[in-house]
């Protein structure tokens, strides 16, 4: 197995952090591997103890290592949370080749010209998405190589991160002995992963409800629009039970895990477990129906929010609905009581790959799906050439998009003969 075609993506989330290894062989995409440790160190899907999200990510990421049996040098990172920003931008650069047609090179020009607009100091460039390139007026292209034309143009959404998280969280995977090689919004991966095409165009909200915050992402003409993060989740789930049945939170999180429903008339009477209680010896006895009591007022409220969060973000009925995903999203009713308090068509995505059919992992594998399409569209664009001759390079981190690793050292720098060629011409 040779490491070129090989891709890692890690998911750091509040409850657990996630370490998927896809693997690219002839043009076919399979998860090889998966790792996965308990999340020390973050609230409310915000790092707050860098030592400890270090050793999580060493955990997850031995973890992944010890499945497939190789060593994990490179990967590509999640990111999410309330300081996620959308710009639009435009970007006009004139067609570079003599023969007029549009090559890789262009595309790539000009989405850097779309990158050079004023980002506030605190903030900078995570990625470019292109939403549609123009051919000398001509609109809607998506993929405009091999096209004829003099000047090209793109319609692009600029993504923007607060600078004190970005660098905390590269700085935990770089502690961890890791190279990033890319930052990938989850919501965008997510969305491409989870989503058809006719949704994407016709407009459906994404919710990623995770432990600690509740992605929201609109996707609306096959382009993400909006987004925003509520800090509500499954944690605030597991403290009502462990209130509600005064138990210790640990436990409150298994039962939930084991016999948790969010839709008090699907739950068993005769479903019956102990806990044991807090300043107390003795266990005491419970049915499913107490605990789906407990749960079903928090879920109901966490769907009213993001309801709330929709509209509030000036969309309502979307004709693609509402697409669930998410760990919390996999406890038994919380589809039925999503569909009762958004009034809307709602759906669950789970990933079609063997080993991670479960919502907690459509983030991750959607993480690596951005890869290989950003791999696909620009399949020979090396970043690292000397063409980054923008005034915004201050403002966005160095790896801005993704490369092949398939690409070798040795076919980027010139031959002896012709650095001997360049060396005696200085002197004639």
């Amino acid at each position: 197995m040779s490491n070129n075609d090989i891709i890692v993506s890690l998911d750091i989330g509040t409850s657990k952090i996630r370490a998927i290894i896809g693997e690219m062989n002839n043009g076919t995409f399979n998860i090889i591997g998966v790792g996965s440790a308990d999340s020390e160190g973050i609230r409310k899907g915000v790092i707050v103890d860098i030592d400890q999200t270090v050793q999580s990510i060493r955990n997850a990421v031995d973890h992944a290592e010890r499945m497939v049996g190789i060593q994990i040098s490179e990967v590509y990172v999640g990111i999410s949370g309330n300081h996620i920003g959308l710009m639009s931008s435009h970007g006009v650069v004139a067609v570079s080749n003599e023969d007029r047609e549009i090559g890789e090179e262009d595309m790539e020009r000009v989405l850097k010209a779309a990158e050079v607009i004023a980002v506030p100091p605190e903030r900078e460039i995570i990625d470019v998405v292109a939403k549609q390139y123009v051919v000398d007026g001509l609109e809607g292209i998506q993929d405009p190589r091999g096209m004829i034309g003099v000047r090209l143009e793109v319609e692009a959404t600029i993504i923007t991160g607060a600078k004190t998280a970005i660098h905390n969280l590269l700085r935990c995977v770089e502690k961890a002995g890791l190279k990033v090689s890319d930052l990938v919004l989850m919501s965008l991966g997510a969305g491409q992963l989870a989503l058809s095409k006719d949704e994407k165009t016709m407009g459906s909200v994404l919710v990623d409800i995770g432990a600690g915050a509740t992605t929201i992402a609109i996707f609306e003409e096959d382009s993400l629009v909006a987004t925003s993060t509520l800090p509500i989740g499954g944690e605030f789930v597991t403290n009502d039970i462990a209130y509600g049945l005064r138990t210790l939170t640990d436990q409150a999180e298994k039962v939930k895990l084991k016999y948790g429903c969010a839709w008090l008339d699907d739950a068993a009477a005769d479903v019956m477990f102990k806990v044991t209680r807090i300043g107390s010896n003795v266990d005491k006895e419970f049915s499913q129906e107490d605990l789906a009591a407990i749960i079903e007022p928090r879920v109901q409220e966490i769907f009213q929010m993001i309801s709330q969060e929709v509209k509030r973000l000036g969309y309502n009925e979307l004709p693609g609905g509402y697409i669930l995903t998410g760990g919390t999203v996999s406890m038994p009713g919380v589809l039925q009581v999503a569909q009762h308090e958004l009034a809307a068509s709602v759906r669950v995505a789970v990933p079609d790959y063997i080993g991670v059919r479960d919502p907690g992992y459509t983030s991750g594998v959607g993480i690596l799906h951005s890869v290989i399409r950003s791999l696909r569209i620009r399949p020979s664009i090396n970043n690292g050439g000397g063409n980054n001759n923008n005034n915004n390079n201050n403002n966005k981190k160095p790896t801005n998009r993704p490369k092949p690793n398939t690409v070798q050292e040795s076919e980027q720098k010139p031959g002896l003969f012709e650095r001997l060629k360049n060396m005696f011409s200085e002197f004639i």
